[in-house]
């Protein structure tokens, strides 16, 4: 019984819906780019928000020609310092990625012996394979493609964010709602651009592999699982080093800048106000963007290496086979749809608005995702078919694939409000978190880690839940779809979570520019819905990642040649030890790099300050670069180490404790990282909002505790202040780690089972 959908139709809708989502990337850019940052008479709008385009400044009697021409001047020094800094370190990633793939090469060319004959298969012995040098090949070239996909989505974002923050300013003179829809537009760029090049290629390299491989589906899929590998080592170190860089910047210019001088955020006078702006642009934007197509590239990796040795691909199924593609282009159509409901069926009128508008977001592009799978697991699947489940064929049906992927997507849904939920300051914890400020910073360090680790409850069992059911309904496939369901609306995802950057970015322009304090509250408020929704954006990362890396996991132990992983086994036992451990050590090294880098920069706005005359009073500009060079230099130094230590660890625990050893690290590192990277993205995020509630003022609660510069408002800045490297830096890098580790195990199975384990084999 094959599936209604013919492998004709699969061919082109694969590729159409990439298509799609790339132009649509391209209309909302070029919508944005309406937006003049030249100094000219802006043809008065029509009635869309319910009054005229009338500008604040006209009415308060500003000079409207001279802020554009320095929102202008600080756009562009915000671009080239993103843009410098990610060459200098795409051209020590460069480096990293050469040897990385020669390294493949060789590991995966000695499993036999570098010999061009073919073998027999891995999994069914009486039919014949292509070569391991072949597949060591491939593996090879998948990874580069990866990598520079990887690369290539991340900068890209990143170029349009630096692009969009001015021009989101200047529209907030005309309201709320059109500046909402500028910085929506350009997350959606990059959202759409991601999602659709990263399946657009994914597609288009299973395709030409088959030219080579034929009917040996077993090693085609085995070699493409090097995409994952490339796209997620890339998404390390973009993320740790941007991450670095962001928040070196941004603890210096908040601990010198507010607490000792101050002076407001983001107020020109501050030395380190570029680096900090340019941070979140290399960090949120470029590190995000890398991250989730890494997550996206690995479920789909893992999806298609457990099908290729179920029914699907030993009957050679293509539309079957291409299940994972075929939902991630439902859900870049669906993500279409989701955007217009933003940024052309309804209008944002107030500040209010902002934040269920991006909620709304979420809503719908799951709901209507929940009925894209639907319709794809009916025309798209055989009624039953078998899946591989550790050495057996398991007889599934499609209904029960569908309840695996839409349990994936619900389970996301879940995360993100929870997530919500603990860092929006709509709710108690985050007000609790506030009200503590009045006993000073140590009340509130106390408070806001008790949140995180509160908030990592639900989440667990969201995702245990989803792993049960999607395991008994279909095995090891069924937790690989469901990560592919939670990541289906990635479109929508990053778009809300680009967001934020961009409108952080808006406010800093408008402080820097000196706009009237009405535009700054408002794109106070674009940021503090961003500052959530980033949150978000980060819950359902982790939350993917964890389903990623067990769906990897289990096509690692299939690949090699473990039964059962025995906890009670001294070799799995100490696997698992140390690689719990590992989250640990990395979030040490990641936050002890910010730490450092935080230091030089702290003095170097302190000496600013003191010798530079005239920079108090204003008289005089603060030398930016050198603060931009300080926060370059350290992060492209240290995200070696960390990155150093996720890469080499499966390297060495594979090659001398063998396979048993690595997949009790995997587990280990898979257990131990997800709560570490919820809770400290969490506690992050809540002191983050704990601050922004308190010099909001919003309701009598946050005025009791006292406007900028009170006693109170000082304990939120420290909170916020070590919040800072918890949410932007160790958090989210810790889901690539516990990914990168199971993708980069899988990718050398094939050598860990032939040559691993040296240390038992000479003991």
């Amino acid at each position: 019984m094959a599936a209604l959908l013919s492998d004709l139709a699969t061919e082109i809708l694969i590729p159409v819906a990439s298509v799609v989502g790339i132009v649509f990337a391209l209309v909302q850019w070029v919508v944005v780019s309406r937006v003049k940052l030249s100094p000219e008479k802006q043809s008065a709008g029509g009635n869309k928000n319910g009054y005229g385009d009338y500008l604040i400044e006209e009415e308060e009697g500003l000079n409207d020609h001279n802020v554009v021409v320095k929102c202008a001047e600080i756009q562009t020094a915000i671009s080239e310092g993103a843009t410098s800094f990610l060459f200098t370190e795409y051209q020590y990633v460069g480096v990293f990625m050469v040897i990385f793939a020669i390294i493949i090469f060789l590991f995966l060319g000695t499993v036999d012996g570098f010999s061009t004959k073919t073998r027999p298969c891995t999994y069914s012995k009486d039919t014949t394979c292509k070569p391991a040098l072949a597949t060591a090949l491939f593996s090879t070239i998948s990874f580069l493609l990866g990598a520079i996909t990887s690369l290539v989505a991340g900068f890209l974002g990143m170029k349009i964010a630096t692009y969009a923050n001015a021009r989101t300013t200047l529209e907030a003179r005309k309201g709320v709602g059109k500046a909402f829809i500028v910085a929506f537009r350009s997350g959606a760029v990059m959202g759409f651009l991601l999602a659709a090049s990263g399946l657009l290629v994914l597609y288009i390299t299973i395709n030409l592999f088959k030219l080579y491989y034929g009917n040996d589906w077993e090693g085609l899929f085995e070699s493409i699982t090097g995409y994952g590998l490339g796209g997620s080592s890339m998404a390390l170190f973009g993320r740790v080093g941007g991450g670095i860089y962001t928040k070196a910047a941004d603890v210096g210019a908040d601990l010198v800048g507010k607490i000792e001088r101050n002076i407001p955020e983001d107020d020109p006078r501050n030395p380190a106000v570029i680096a900090d702006n340019v941070g979140d642009n290399v960090g949120d934007i470029a590190g995000m963007g890398s991250d989730l197509f890494g997550s996206y590239a690995e479920s789909s990796c893992a999806a298609l290496v457990v099908a290729s040795i179920s029914s699907f691909g030993i009957n050679h199924e293509f539309t079957a086979m291409m299940f994972p593609l075929l939902i991630s282009s439902v859900g870049i159509i669906v993500c279409l749809i989701t955007t217009l409901f933003a940024t052309d069926f309804f209008e944002i009128k107030s500040v209010e608005e902002i934040e269920p508008a991006l909620k709304k977001q979420l809503v719908i592009s799951t709901a209507l995702m929940t009925v894209g799978i639907a319709i794809v697991s009916w025309i798209g699947l055989p009624a039953q078919f078998t899946i591989y489940s550790f050495g057996t064929q398991k007889d599934v049906t499609n209904w029960q694939l569908f309840f695996c992927v839409a349990i994936g997507l619900w389970a996301g849904l879940v995360i993100g409000f929870v997530t919500e939920y603990y860092t929006s300051n709509a709710y108690s914890p985050v007000q609790d978190v506030a009200d503590s400020c009045r006993t000073g910073a140590a009340t509130n360090v106390i408070f806001g880690l008790a949140l995180g680790y509160k908030s990592v409850i639900i989440p667990i069992f969201a995702i245990a839940v989803s792993i049960f059911v999607s395991f008994s309904l279909a095995a090891m496939y069924g937790i690989a779809v469901a990560a592919l369901g939670m990541l289906s609306t990635i479109a929508t995802g990053l778009a809300i979570d680009a967001y934020g950057p961009i409108s952080d970015n808006a406010g800093g322009i408008a402080e820097m520019a000196g706009m009237s304090h009405r535009i700054r509250e408002r794109t106070d408020a674009l940021d503090a819905a961003g500052n959530t929704t980033a949150a978000i954006g980060k819950g359902f990362a982790i939350g993917s990642a964890a389903l990623v890396s067990l769906a990897l996991f289990g096509a690692f132990v299939s690949r090699a040649g473990i039964s059962t992983v025995d906890v009670l086994t001294p070799k799995v036992f100490i696997g698992l030890l140390v690689g719990a451990m590992l989250p640990y050590w990395f979030s040490a090294m990641t936050m002890k790099s910010v730490g450092s880098a935080a230091l030089k920069m702290v003095e170097e706005v302190r000496r600013q300050f003191n010798t530079i005359p005239g920079l108090m009073e204003g008289t005089t500009k603060p030398d930016y670069a050198t603060c931009v060079k300080i926060s370059t230099d350290a992060s492209i130094k240290e995200m070696i180490p960390p990155g150093a230590l996720v890469i080499l660890t499966p390297l060495i625990a594979g090659t001398f404790f063998g396979v048993e050893t690595l997949s009790g690290v995997l587990a280990g590192a898979l257990v131990s990282g997800v709560q570490i990277a919820i809770s400290a993205s969490n506690t992050g995020g809540a002191w983050d909002n704990a601050k922004k509630y308190i010099e909001a003022g919003a309701t009598e609660h946050a005025q009791s505790l006292g406007p900028k510069g009170s006693d109170c408002h000082k304990a939120a800045v420290i909170g916020d202040t070590i919040g800072d490297p918890l949410k932007d830096t160790s958090g989210p890098s810790l889901n690539i780690l516990i990914k990168l580790m199971a993708v980069e195990s899988l990718v050398f199975a094939p050598f860990f089972a032939t040559h691993g384990g040296l240390l038992f084999k000479w003991l």
